[in-house]
């Protein structure tokens, strides 16, 4: 008997015959459904029998492997078939499908795999992004290629987007889809906010909240934390806090797949449960009695700086619709309780969504993937969130230097590179080994760099240790769960290659070499004087502990290191033999601005990357090439030379805001990472002039970018996002904006909005402006998000206080 949705009391089974309705008549739809509605796992039951889908497959695209295994499971138990029958999943390294699967569930760039493979996508009627909200990089790519299929050859391809919390109105004008919003049956979920948290006592507060969510409300308690380090935390205080009664689940990325199972089922024993989660939880997944959430309101993200080319791992808040979405999970299986470690005028203040993640990451990878489809104009795609200019010059930089791109075109190389599931710069790096014998070695470092540290942090940062314990590993099978995955993946590997491994010494210099094909910007040599700080290729700064044993090496290749202000720390690394740098060295005449005193000085310098090694003074050069060199210096160091005044700052934050309100729009990147990397196609005519640093500062940067908007665009920014805006008396006030795209803030006082009634708004009604309120004194009262609820609820016990302290204003509302 054929399987019938209807059968499933999930609320998504109101919107079926509405999402078959629109499939059939149009190649693009967007569905809004609220967690638990169902829509992961019965709308592509649901459509597997459609006419036009002809027997072909339906392809699911999950953010995390975990939600994908699970869909797919519960998937092939509501059909009564084994995993791998009509439904299976595909992650990297692992697949679970056979010749008779018709719904493939994956994840991990596969779906941009198959598009590289197979551009039409032919056999694949429907692609499915499923969290879409949750942009990761990899669904951008996927979608814009699967738009560009659409276009060139496959208008019978379906688009199914589904998605909670996403900004509906403008992903429908870009998709030129129309959108199926399924009600749910969302439980109501009661929210308390505990007050804001010191991030540094996040631990103790949030076992604290814990414990007192377990003694007031009833139920299982998902807590929601930054990252491992913090549910180790959290998880040994609450050890030593509850009694044995009460289980603690931790629930993170890395964790083996029997653990994440544990934690999402029901305890066997019956006992109450505690799963401390990162945003892994916010996605398909439902964890069974759970009816409390605790969020700690902040979560981990990757920024990647494409003036250092360097990532850095921060903790940052999450935004109002990751706030909702893990409150949510309170109420999926009935009424629910979240406890958030904020107050609610810091709610008001959150981001409306989450970053894109295209918009912080590492882009090597994409361009590489838009090289091999034939793309050299990444523009010319369908992006939800264009590219960031400064991202795509480096990552492109990149590219040329691993010999994957020449003048802009891929390689034979980079062909190469692109058909290994790896970082391009570690595909270079096995290939190269493979050149050169040295693979089995590679394979070992490809595990270990895609891997978590399997070490301890005191072990210190020679990767050498790990590769040592990783040939222990395989001999006496010691060393921990660390290991056995980095194996697993280096096992991988060695399948691809068809080697076998080597558990002999490993020649440190050997693995030196190797990592320098990997992260040739990264080789490092030690500044004279300096103890344990290094000098990168690509120009920036690093520091190993004065007490690790390579912290006096002379020449170092860097695996990891954090990008942090000034100073970047090193997390893994190689010592480098200097004679194998030789093939790196590189002659190269050199004009160079001083940005101390404007000096234009030439030499001829034996240089690898920014680490010169030799240098002979030239005679000083024409003075032709002066704008040419200041601008490579504000590369390096324009933001300390140009005038980002507070007026250009809020002329930016304007039109970035208008950038995340208004993707569909075609407002420009004027990020100030972005100016600085593409200074020359703005600023070159302004340099003629400049002599000294001093000339720099003068120039006036708000006329210069103001000519980044055409007539039409610079109308928009002033209607959409103005500067200023209108009191109800006639005067004006300037609004405060945000890169970020949080709601704009007016500072004003309280009695000069008396008789106002309702939130001002901007962005045509779109966006509030969120009123910090002060007293007459001008010293801060209270934040407010929304004024009409403010004047009720708040207002009245309020004037109590002010009628005491300023008897002289009148405090009635007017």
């Amino acid at each position: 008997m054929p399987f019938n949705p209807f059968t499933i009391d999930l609320p998504v089974r109101e919107i079926i015959p509405d999402v078959i309705e629109h499939l059939a008549a149009r190649n693009t739809l967007i569905v809004q459904a609220p967690p638990g509605a169902g829509k992961s796992t019965l709308l592509p039951l649901a459509l597997l029998n459609e006419p036009w889908l002809a027997n072909q497959k339906i392809i699911m695209l999950e953010p995390r492997r975990l939600a994908a295994r699970t869909i797919a499971e519960r998937m092939s138990f509501l059909l009564g078939e084994e995993l791998g029958q009509t439904v299976g999943y595909r992650i990297r390294f692992e697949n679970r499908t056979s010749a008779q699967t018709r719904i493939e569930v994956v994840t991990e760039g596969i779906l941009t795999r198959m598009l590289h493979s197979n551009n039409a996508l032919a056999g694949v009627g429907l692609v499915i992004f499923d969290e879409f909200h949750e942009r990761s990089i990899h669904a951008d790519v996927a979608m814009a290629l699967s738009r560009e299929a659409q276009r060139t050859r496959r208008p019978d391809l379906r688009l199914l987007v589904m998605s909670a919390t996403l900004d509906m109105p403008s992903l429908s004008g870009l998709l030129n889809a129309p959108v199926v919003q399924s009600e749910g049956r969302q439980y109501p979920v009661e929210i308390i906010y505990t007050g804001d948290l010191d991030e540094s006592l996040l631990p103790d507060l949030t076992a604290r909240t814990v414990q007192r969510a377990l003694r007031e409300k009833a139920g299982d308690v998902l807590v929601f934390l930054p990252g491992e380090g913090d549910i180790k935390k959290v998880e040994g205080l609450l050890r030593r806090q509850l009694s044995r009664e009460i289980v603690i689940h931790p629930l993170f990325g890395m964790l083996p797949p029997n653990k994440q199972y544990a934690a999402i089922m029901p305890d066997r024993n019956g006992r109450r449960k505690v799963v401390l989660a990162t945003s892994i939880a916010e996605t398909s997944l439902t964890i069974e009695g759970v009816s409390v959430v605790v969020d700690c309101g902040y979560g981990k993200t990757s920024r990647f700086d494409p003036n250092s080319g360097l990532s850095r791992l921060e903790t940052v808040q999450i935004s109002k619709d990751a706030a909702d979405q893990r409150a949510g999970r309170a109420g999926r299986l009935g009424p629910g309780t979240a406890y958030r470690l904020w107050t609610e005028a810091t709610h008001a203040r959150l981001a409306p969504h989450r970053t894109p993640e295209i918009l912080e990451a590492d882009l090597a990878s994409l361009v590489l993937d838009m090289a091999s489809w034939g793309i050299i104009d990444i523009n010319q795609l369908t992006w939800l969130s264009p590219p960031p200019k400064a991202a795509l010059l480096q990552a492109t930089e990149t590219l040329h230097q691993l010999n994957a791109l020449e003048h802009g075109r891929i390689t034979e190389h980079g062909r190469k590179m692109h058909a290994l599931p790896t970082h391009p710069r570690i595909a270079h790096m096995l290939l190269a080994a493979e050149e050169s014998d040295q693979l089995t070695l590679a394979t070992d470092i490809a595990a270990i760099l895609e891997e978590r540290d399997p070490l301890p942090r005191d072990a210190g940062i020679d990767i050498n240790l790990r590769i040592e314990a990783l040939s222990r590993y395989r001999q006496e099978n010691v060393g921990g769960k660390g290991l056995k995955k980095i194996e697993k993946i280096a096992t991988q590997y060695r399948r691809m290659f068809e080697i076998t491994p080597d558990n002999g010494a490993v020649d440190p210099y050997e693995t030196g070499v190797l990592l320098a094909y990997c992260y040739p910007e990264r080789i490092a040599c030690a500044r004279p004087g300096n103890n344990a700080q290094f000098q990168l290729a690509n120009g920036k700064y690093a520091q190993a502990g004065h007490r690790d044993d390579l912290a006096h090496d002379p020449w170092l290749a860097v695996a990891k290191l954090d990008a942090r202000q000034g100073m970047g720390k090193i997390f893994l690394a190689s010592p480098l033999n200097p004679k194998d740098l030789a093939p790196l060295v590189k002659k190269q005449e050199t004009i160079t601005w001083d940005t101390t005193d404007g000096e234009l000085t030439a030499s001829s310098d034996l240089r690898i990357g920014s680490i010169v090694l030799q240098r002979k003074p030239l005679p000083t050069p024409d003075d032709k090439h002066r704008p040419a060199a200041i601008s490579d210096a504000l590369k390096r160091e324009g933001e300390e030379l140009l005038n980002f005044s507070e007026a250009v700052n809020q002329w930016q934050n304007r039109v970035l805001s208008l950038r995340k309100w208004r993707p569909q729009e075609s407002w420009p990147d004027v990020s100030t990472p972005t100016l600085l990397a593409t200074n020359g196609e703005w600023i070159k005519p302004y340099l003629v002039n400049v002599e000294v640093p001093e000339d720099l500062f003068q120039i006036d940067l708000l006329l210069i970018l103001a000519g980044f908007l055409d007539a039409e665009l610079q109308a928009r920014l002033n209607s959409l996002a103005p500067a200023e805006i209108t009191l109800p008396d006639g005067s004006t006030m300037e609004l405060e904006y945000f890169a970020n795209g949080a709601p704009p803030v007016l500072e004003i006082r309280l009695q000069d909005v008396l008789s106002w009634h309702e939130q001002p708004l901007i962005d045509e009604g779109e966006m509030s402006v969120e009123l910090h309120l002060l007293t007459p004194d001008l010293k801060p009262l209270v934040v407010v998000s929304d004024l009409s609820k403010f004047w009720r609820e708040e207002y009245p016990s309020l004037k109590i206080m002010l009628n005491e302290k300023f008897p002289k204003v009148n405090w009635l509302l007017r």
